[in-house]
């Protein structure tokens, strides 16, 4: 198959940096590198999550990888075979989406899927009545590591994730970073969320989140620890595993040329929902107010 032709809508992340690297930097080491992909051109526009000056560094290093960056969507969308929607602030990603969809090319929506459920729902059903391929996920939660710990451990009836509580410049900070440790905890307990109950306290959030079938989940963003970890224990075992985050853009990108090439996505629609769900539940039982901490939040 010919190399794919990928293009990039924003440049507020620096996910939009690490993805192309992969694809094309020259200096990017070969175990770390991608072949057959290749970024061809890149939408910038003002983001509260990335300064102007600090796009415009961002801009310098894409073009000197061969990337076109412009503010014209129509030059990025032309002659490219896929879509890499790129995106920092979550509260965008339902107006891009929009913006992009009727090209009718492959998609992959980078976390968390918008800003609340209800525009996550949005995206999505217009994803499926126009019959349009996509996909969204965390890095964390297609690790090896992390795969094989969720084969290893079947049906298990506890699971905790430990991850970052980022500091959203805009919007909820658990919507925005909680994601990570929201998918990996889904990789490996499975879907089926019912309640949550959530509380903030000086080092960030807990969260408990209660399952079909009598299983609990444990989700634990800290601020400014930046290591993930999970715990899975089922009738039989227990494992513990602090998670090698070396390979995670690696991993992921795998997936999205497997995917962009005509392979099934890595995570349905179903579980991307269940994904915002839980993260909507954990925002709000963990903001009420102090008279009110504690109170359970029932998953739409």
């Amino acid at each position: 198959m010919e190399e794919l032709k990928v293009g990039i809508i924003g440049l507020d992340t620096s996910h939009s940096i690490e993805f192309v690297r992969r694809m094309q930097a020259p200096d990017c080491p070969q175990d770390q590198k991608i072949e057959g992909m290749r970024a061809i051109s890149c939408l910038r526009f003002p983001s509260p999550f990335q300064t102007e000056p600090d796009q415009d560094k961002r801009q310098a290093q894409l073009e000197q990888w061969g990337v076109k960056v412009t503010k014209n969507l129509g030059e990025v969308l032309n002659g490219v075979d896929a879509i890499m929607l790129e995106i920092n602030d979550p509260s965008l990603h339902l107006q891009y989406f929009k913006k992009v969809m009727d090209a009718g090319k492959p998609v992959f929506l980078d976390k968390p899927p918008a800003d609340n459920l209800k525009n996550a729902r949005e995206i999505f059903n217009l994803a499926e009545k126009k019959k349009l391929k996509m996909f969204s996920a965390s890095s964390l939660r297609v690790g090896p590591q992390v795969i094989q710990m969720a084969k290893e451990i079947s049906q298990p009836k506890i699971a905790m994730s430990i991850g970052p509580l980022g500091r959203a410049p805009a919007g909820s900070s658990v919507i925005w970073y909680g994601v990570h440790a929201v998918e990996m905890l889904q990789e490996i307990i499975g879907t089926g969320a019912k309640k949550v109950l959530a509380k903030k306290d000086f080092l960030g959030v807990t969260a408990i989140i209660e399952y079909a079938d009598n299983r609990r989940g444990i989700v634990q963003l800290n601020e400014g620890d930046y290591r993930y970890s999970i715990l899975a224990q089922n009738e039989k075992q227990m494992q513990f595993l602090n998670v090698d985050t070396s390979r995670l853009y690696t991993d992921l990108l795998k997936e999205i040329k497997e995917f962009f090439k005509g392979g099934e996505p890595p995570v349905s629609f179903e579980e991307s929902l269940e994904v915002q769900a839980i993260l909507d539940a954990i925002e709000e039982s963990s903001s009420l107010p102090a008279e009110r901490s504690g109170k359970e939040v029932i998953i739409a």
